[in-house]
């Protein structure tokens, strides 16, 4: 059961001091409370964990503050929409915002591979105003022979030109706890010229000690990947393992799932889930088509296959792109088959913007009528 507070409550420790007296009346049952900072609001929640089936809801509704009482039926108790009411509060972080209404391009090379290519990536981004990235530093990869990553050594180059750029967010996956040290250790370095989300990629999606140290830490926002291979349900349980351990700012990246039945592309895409991803959670949605896709295949109407099913997931409502580039995709080390090149930016920057005028456009409708 979750105790939902009125928003913005000036003394929201005397609302929940109450909830707590009286949930002491019934046994075995324990407090925690939430508290969750979003754009416009911050939500408290004191959820009731144990035997709460025979619990009324009628006496915590008539307490000063509360707003509603939710009986919670789904598995995910911190990143679920529980009812038709929870709010999609998002967040902002180092002056971006994530959430319903925006279009955040994360437009970047998979691997980090010379300071040139980041200072053209990041100088390109610049000249279209985009002020979000990806740069692969640490890179899993299925064979111990393939290119791993640069690693630490490169991430001061890497947030040094993100500062000169203006580059504010910079997603980087980490594959292991010390990873996040390092890169705290080099922002500090840097002077904190730029902010970073920590990427859980594809194969870490169950790796629970990795995730309950990324949700140990609150500094960084969060960007979990579908897992390879599990269910949308076991992916969507890594969100709430970062959010149990308290970091919620979690945005939830859909990348396509493996199997045959995708081909010719790289991955089955799995976009047609961005709405019930928003319905069963409260998260931002991302869409990775360049791991979907994973080819530069152009459609009879001359737009690659990477940019027509960005506009199959925009459609649905994600609110964050995921995407691969590179000055000179012939010489990537990662994924060199799907990098898009830097003339195809401005063309992306366009198709999204009005895919997303199209959805916008239709939900006004739907709550106008």
């Amino acid at each position: 059961m979750i105790i939902v507070l009125k928003s913005d409550l000036e003394m929201p420790g005397d609302a929940i001091q109450a909830v707590e007296a009286m949930a002491g009346r019934y046994e075995g049952v324990a407090t925690r409370p939430y508290s969750y900072s979003g754009r416009r609001h911050t939500v408290t929640e004191v959820h009731l964990v144990g035997p709460t089936r025979s619990i009324p809801t009628e006496p915590f509704e008539g307490l000063p503050g509360v707003l509603r009482v939710v009986r919670v039926s789904a598995r995910y108790r911190l990143i679920g929409r529980h009812d038709s009411e929870a709010e999609s509060l998002g967040f902002d972080y180092n002056g971006v915002s994530f959430g319903e209404g925006e279009l955040n391009l994360f437009a970047g090379l998979c691997a980090v591979d010379t300071r040139e290519h980041v200072d053209q990536m990041m100088g390109t981004l610049a000249e279209h105003g985009i002020t979000t990235t990806r740069m692969g530093a640490y890179k899993p990869r299925t064979s111990p022979y393939d290119f791993q990553g640069l690693g630490a050594e490169c991430l001061p180059y890497v947030f040094e030109l993100a500062g000169r750029h203006g580059i504010r967010v910079i997603a980087m996956e980490v594959t292991h706890a010390r990873h996040i040290a390092e890169v705290v250790d080099a922002l500090e370095e840097a002077g904190n010229p730029t902010g970073v989300m920590l990427q859980v990629g594809t194969r870490n999606a169950q790796n629970f000690e990795l995730l309950k140290a990324i949700g140990q830490q609150k500094r960084f926002p969060v960007l979990a990947k579908r897992g390879l291979g599990i269910t949308l349900e076991e992916s969507l349980n890594a969100c709430e393992y970062v959010a149990r351990d308290g970091n919620p700012n979690i945005v939830f990246c859909l990348r396509g799932v493996q199997s045959h039945l995708g081909e010719p592309h790289r991955n089955l895409v799995d976009f047609g889930l961005v709405p019930v991803v928003r319905r069963q959670t409260r998260l931002p949605v991302c869409i990775d088509p360049s791991h979907s896709v994973g080819r530069p295949d152009r459609a009879p109407d001359g737009l690659p296959d990477i940019f027509h099913v960005t506009g199959q997931g925009l459609i649905a409502g994600a609110s964050m792109v995921l995407v691969d580039f590179h000055p000179r995709p012939e010489v990537a080390l990662c994924d060199a088959h799907q990098a898009l090149t830097l003339d195809q930016l401005p063309r992306l920057v366009r198709y999204a913007g009005t895919v997303c005028e199209a959805y916008r456009s239709v939900v006004a409708d739907v709550h106008a009528s």
